[in-house]
C-alpha cells in the first residue's frame, strides 16, 4: 500500500477531533488559536472552492442531500461520537453506487460534520481531505469522500464497529470490554506501522496528534489511525525539523517540540511510546483523579520500565496472568527508549515496528511452551494413572490443567 497520488498538502491543519484533545502551548497549558477565541479578522479568509482539494480517484464527492438521506437526518441517535470538529454520524450507503441506503443494508459510514458554529473552520477540514484523499494504507482509516456545498463541511470514512483504543482502554462497561494482552500487542503493531508508513522516505508526514483517541479499531481489532487535522509535512532537503506553532494534546506532545516547536518524526515516537505506555498500564497519560505523584503517566512509570523486578508495578492488573515476565519486560523497555528525553535516542518508527515484531514472536513461542509444558504434565498423570491402575493402587486425583493456560509472572 502507498501514495495514491503523488501531489502533496501543505495546508497548516490546527485541528483534530478527539473528545478528550486539547492543544497545548509551550508550557503545556491549553492554547486558543485565535480563531477559536472569536478573532474571525486575525486570519486570511480561507479560500471555498472545491478546486482546491487534491483530485483523487478514491474519493467521492457527496451532496449535503445525500448525506442526509444517509444518516436520517443526522438524528441524535444516530451520532458516532462529538470533539472539537463537530459530530459524527452513522449512515448507510450503497456499496457501489454510493447512494443512500436504508439502515441496515449497503455499507456502514461513518459521517463527520464540521459544526457551523466551531472555531475549526475550512483549511482544517481541507488538510484532513487532502492528507487521507491521497494515501492508502492498512492502519489508516479510509477516507471514502467529502461534502463542499454552501457552508457545509463534511467527511465520509469507513465505519470502524470496534471503535477508539480510548474507549476499550479506559471506559468500563458491558460492551468495553478489556483488551487482552494479545490484542493490545496486536494493535500496538498496526499502530506502528501506520506511523511507520507516514514517516517513510515516500510520504514524510509526521502526524503530531498520536493518541489512543485516534485510534481506531476494525471488528479484528486492526487498528487505523484517524484525525489528521493536525499532520504536517515533515522536513525536506537539509533541515533536520519543521519549525511550527506548537498543537498537540497534553501528555502526549514531545518535550523538546513543546519547548522549540521544532517538529520531527521523532516527535511521533515520543507520543507512540506515551500510547505503548498506556496499553500496558491500563492508566491514562494525564489523569489528575490518580494520587499526588502519579498525574503524570510517564514521570510515575519511567523508574520502573528499566528494572525486571520491578516491571510488575506498572502493568495493567487486568492483565494479570496473560503475559510472560519477559515479553513484559521487553515491551516496557520499548516504551522506555521511545519516551526518552533526548529525541536521538528514540528508536524509527521502522524499527519500533521490527521490535513489536520480535516481541510478538517471542510472546506466541512462550505461549506453546506453556501449553506444551500442560500437555506434558497431562500425559505425565494420565500414566501414573494407568500405572497404578494396573497395580490396583488407587491414584492421587489431580486437577486438570486449563484449557488455555496462563503465563505466571
Amino acid at each position: 500500500m502507498g501514495i495514491c497520488l503523488s501531489a502533496r498538502v501543505k495546508a497548516e491543519s490546527p485541528y483534530h477531533t478527539g473528545v478528550s484533545s486539547r492543544n497545548v502551548s509551550m508550557d503545556g497549558h491549553s492554547l486558543r488559536s485565535s480563531s477559536e477565541k472569536g478573532s474571525s479578522n486575525s486570519l486570511p479568509a480561507a479560500p471555498r472552492s472545491e478546486g482546491e482539494i487534491l483530485q483523487s480517484p478514491n474519493l467521492k464527492s457527496f451532496s449535503f442531500s445525500d448525506l442526509k438521506m444517509a444518516t436520517r437526518n443526522f438524528r441524535p441517535d444516530s451520532v458516532l461520537g462529538e470533539g472539537g470538529f463537530g459530530s459524527v454520524f452513522k449512515g448507510w450507503i450503497d456499496e457501489n453506487s454510493f447512494a443512500a441506503t436504508k439502515p441496515g443494508t449497503g455499507i456502514v459510514i461513518a459521517v463527520k460534520r464540521l459544526n457551523l458554529e466551531s472555531y475549526q473552520g475550512h483549511r482544517e477540514w481541507l488538510a484532513e481531505v487532502n492528507y487521507l484523499g491521497q494515501f492508502c494504507h492498512p492502519h489508516l482509516v479510509k477516507l471514502i469522500g467529502y461534502c463542499l456545498e454552501d457552508e457545509h463541511r463534511l467527511l465520509v470514512y469507513e465505519f470502524m464497529p470496534r471503535g477508539s483504543l480510548e474507549n476499550h482502554l479506559f471506559r468500563r462497561g458491558s460492551y468495553f470490554q478489556p483488551l487482552s494482552w494479545n490484542l493490545r500487542l496486536k494493535v500496538a503493531h498496526g499502530a506502528a506501522k501506520g506511523l511507520a508508513f507516514l514517516h517513510s522516505a515516500e510520504t514524510k508526514v509526521i502526524y503530531r496528534d498520536f493518541k489512543t483517541s485516534n485510534i481506531l479499531l476494525d471488528s479484528s481489532y486492526n487498528a487505523k489511525l484517524s484525525d489528521f487535522g493536525l499532520a504536517k509535512d515533515g522536513p525536506t532537503g537539509d533541515k533536520s525539523h519543521v519549525s511550527t506553532r506548537v498543537m498537540g494534546t497534553y501528555g502526549y506532545a514531545a518535550p523538546e517540540y513543546l519547548a522549540t516547536g521544532h517538529l520531527t518524526a521523532r516527535s511521533d515516537v515520543y507520543s507512540f511510546g506515551v500510547v505503548l505506555l498506556e496499553m500496558l498500564s491500563g492508566r491514562r497519560a494525564i489523569d489528575k483523579n490518580r494520587p499526588s505523584g502519579e498525574h503524570n503517566l510517564v514521570e510515575w512509570a519511567k523508574p520502573y520500565l528499566t528494572n525486571k523486578r520491578k516491571i510488575f508495578r506498572i502493568l495493567d492488573n487486568r492483565l494479570e496472568g496473560q503475559y510472560s515476565l519477559d515479553v513484559a519486560y521487553k515491551a516496557a523497555n520499548l516504551a522506555f527508549r521511545c519516551i526518552s528525553m533526548d529525541p536521538r535516542f528514540r528508536p524509527t518508527m521502522d524499527e519500533v515496528v521490527k521490535e513489536l515484531e520480535d516481541i510478538q514472536n517471542l510472546n506466541n513461542n512462550a505461549a506453546k511452551n506453556v501449553n506444551n509444558a500442560a500437555q506434558q504434565r497431562l500425559r505425565q498423570r494420565r500414566r501414573s494413572a494407568d500405572d497404578a491402575k494396573s497395580r490396583n493402587i488407587v491414584p492421587v486425583a489431580y486437577p486438570r490443567p486449563s484449557a488455555s493456560p496462563l503465563f505466571t509472572k
